[in-house]
């Protein structure tokens, strides 16, 4: 658990945080608040997805199916609740918290086989679930809709802000307030005794368990808190965009958040929050220099399909050369060397001072730190 000094701190930044979001579409045109309300879904998932691979080491090829049963379980609550009448703020908490126990249900699934399985075994097991999801939907089509998916009934903005907001930026609010939510929970878990525990039995399994910890039930923890975020941002996902599909959560889209992690600096929540950005803005990106270089139809609608593809691929190799840490470790490296080259190190004589993000703290029985890394 974290100390009482830094739960607090750590919960005053993610409010401080989600409201300065929340401010920030207020400068934002309505396609840009649809751009951040995606990224803040993705964000959920991107963040718990750094924590298992960042903590833990265990690797997970099927976040994307965890984002599917977290947008189902919405879906389908969200439209059983409203053939029985009931709409608005209830309707969607109801369907978020069924979008997130769906998730942490599959989520502990996976963790009891992750106790007992490793490396490319684990991320087996998890790649399997996401090539499943198809067939799973097309078996259950009655309820899954099959390749078509589910699509929920229209979400508006409230009566009392409709002359305020449109929504897009009515979307975008919700997705920042469950995206902070998710953030500050999963912060609080990194930075305390559990986060502490994750770390040892990373680090050495074996001496984990001489000293007591329960390396099996860490694992299973692991896997269910990320499997929880990765529920929030489906739910989110389907609420943003009114439906949900087999063919939003493929093995190429679970595959892109690994990559998003690792881009942005894994065990870092700031690095969750650059690889989600990635993910929705540079497709965005690439798609408009190809548009503006008036290109053949033919040869455009094959750019726009596989450059974007190409370009993370680039983009991984690039930063895994450059800086191992991530773009997150980029920006901690650039800090270090310009507080050693002012002769002033900007920490307190008792705090370590560390280039590689969540990877060099030492393993003692209290939290060594409480900041929270947006």
């Amino acid at each position: 658990m974290t100390s009482l000094t830094g739960t607090p701190r750590v919960i005053a930044g993610g409010v401080a945080l989600t409201v300065l979001a929340i401010a920030c579409t207020f400068l934002l045109d309505p396609y840009r608040n649809y751009q951040l309300a995606l990224v803040a879904a993705y964000l959920c998932a991107t963040a718990g997805l750094t924590l298992l691979i960042g903590l833990t080491g265990q690797l997970s090829l099927g976040h994307a199916a965890l984002m599917a049963a977290g947008g189902y379980g919405y879906a389908l609550t969200a439209n059983a609740l409203t053939d029985a009448g009931v709409e608005g703020l209830p309707r969607f908490i109801l369907g978020l918290i069924a979008g997130v126990v769906a998730a942490g249900v599959i989520g502990l699934l996976l963790g009891l086989a992750a106790a007992r399985l490793h490396g490319p075994y684990l991320a087996g097991v998890t790649l399997a679930l996401v090539i499943a999801l198809p067939a799973f939907t097309s078996v259950f089509v009655g309820v899954f809709r099959g390749d078509q998916g589910v699509q929920i009934a229209y979400d508006g903005v409230p009566e009392a802000l409709s002359a305020l907001i449109a929504v897009e930026q009515w979307q975008a609010w919700v997705a920042i307030l469950v995206a902070g939510v998710t953030l500050t929970l999963l912060t609080l878990v990194r930075n305390g005794k559990a986060g502490l525990r994750m770390r040892a039995v990373r680090d050495d399994e074996v001496a984990a368990r001489l000293s007591g910890i329960p390396a099996g039930r860490v694992k299973v923890h692991a896997f269910l808190v990320s499997a929880l975020g990765a529920g929030a941002g489906g739910a989110v996902l389907c609420f943003v965009t009114q439906s949900v599909s087999p063919g939003a959560y493929t093995l190429a889209f679970s595959l892109l958040l690994v990559v998003a992690v690792v881009v942005g600096g894994l065990g870092s929540i700031l690095g969750a929050a650059i690889g989600s950005a990635l993910i929705v803005l540079l497709p965005w990106l690439v798609q408009t220099s190809t548009g503006a270089l008036s290109l053949p139809g033919e040869l455009q609608q094959r750019l726009s399909g596989n450059l974007p593809v190409l370009v993370f691929g680039a983009l991984l190799i690039v930063v895994t050369a450059v800086w191992p840490g991530g773009i997150r470790g980029a920006f901690r490296g650039r800090k270090a060397s310009g507080t050693a080259a002012s002769g002033t190190t900007g920490h307190s004589p008792s705090e370590p001072i560390s280039t590689e993000p969540l990877t060099t703290e030492p393993l003692t029985i209290q939290p060594v730190s409480t900041e929270s890394e947006r």
